[in-house]
């Protein structure tokens, strides 16, 4: 093993080490209140970015930001070529650059974030923030390993995006594939199912590389399920009906969490201990975050976090 990647594995588990874990979070969701929170908040890694948040959606983003700049700093001590390894493990970043440049629904506007800085964990952020339309955006995409999203509606755009996203990362992070095929899973049964929205070609495409042909053109709820490949069937296990697809998203969160942490244990040095540790940080973010939307409202867990913790 190279001394870049024995460098890059002892920083992921430094990184590890200083989150607030499941113990952390539970702290924050009590507040009672979001400025205690934000106090609590301020004692843990998360708070290079926090430190001027005035609100509930600057300081999740914060958190987001701050798991960016981590994954930003892992990628400098990986050897040549080995930041390609994060790049779709970051794509959600990228996707929500582009989500802040779509127009926004009646009702809801408001000022544009500033784009979450990439660096060398960008896809194909400078040709698409060039994008002045939909259009654009779609055209951009379809120039880039993105792919053809199928669309040019903003929901087109998103679906297409993040389907792409479980697909590249399957390819490119082998042992991330069991948390892509369950990302696309849950993404296919969402829109057919609880949106009841047709798949564009290319979204079905991909999803059928990671689902197989049956389970992406089912009629049923039911139907998917049954032609889901049994290397998937884990996500929706006890889970009979799309208004319970919460449940398959925290059970995919632990599994993720679970699945990070058992790569971190395995004691060598090497590409499967970073991804490990990009997964315990993800998760460890979205946990904060919704323990910070817990304590906004006044330290009542939502459901879905309490599942997770």
């Amino acid at each position: 093993m190279s001394a870049g990647w024995v460098a890059g594995a002892v920083r992921a588990k430094a990184l590890v080490g200083r989150c607030p874990g499941a113990v952390g979070a539970r702290e924050i969701a009590r507040g009672p209140t979001l400025d205690d929170a934000l106090r609590r908040l301020a004692t843990t890694p998360y708070a290079r970015y926090a430190r001027t948040a005035a609100g509930l959606p600057q300081a999740q983003r914060a958190v987001a930001a701050t798991v960016l700049w981590h994954l930003r700093v892992l990628a400098g001590w990986l050897p040549p070529g080995g930041a390609r390894l994060l790049v779709p493990l970051a794509a959600g970043f990228e996707i929500a650059n582009v989500v802040a440049r779509l127009p926004a629904p009646e009702g809801r506007r408001a000022e544009a974030p500033e784009p979450y800085r990439l660096g060398a964990l960008e896809t194909a952020w400078r040709s698409l923030e060039r994008a002045g339309t939909p259009a654009e955006l779609r055209a951009a995409l379809t120039a880039s390993p993105w792919g053809d999203p199928g669309g040019d509606t903003p929901w087109a755009l998103l679906t297409g995006m993040r389907m792409a996203a479980a697909r590249r990362t399957a390819v490119a992070v082998p042992s991330a594939r069991r948390w892509a095929q369950g990302r696309a899973l849950l993404l296919a049964a969402r829109e057919l199912f609880v949106h009841h929205r047709s798949l564009p070609e290319p979204v079905r495409r991909d999803a059928a590389r990671l689902l197989g042909t049956r389970a992406p053109a089912a009629a049923s709820y039911q139907e998917f399920r049954e032609h889901l490949p049994p290397a998937t069937g884990w996500v929706l296990a006890d889970v009979d009906e799309p208004g319970e697809l919460w449940r398959a998203e925290a059970r995919w969160w632990r599994t993720v969490q679970s699945d990070g942490a058992a790569m971190l244990r395995e004691g060598r040095y090497g590409p499967r201990v970073v991804v490990g540790a990009v997964a315990v940080l993800t998760v460890d973010a979205w946990r904060v975050r919704a323990a910070l939307e817990s304590a906004a409202r006044s330290g009542r867990p939502g459901e879905a976090f309490d599942a997770l913790v």
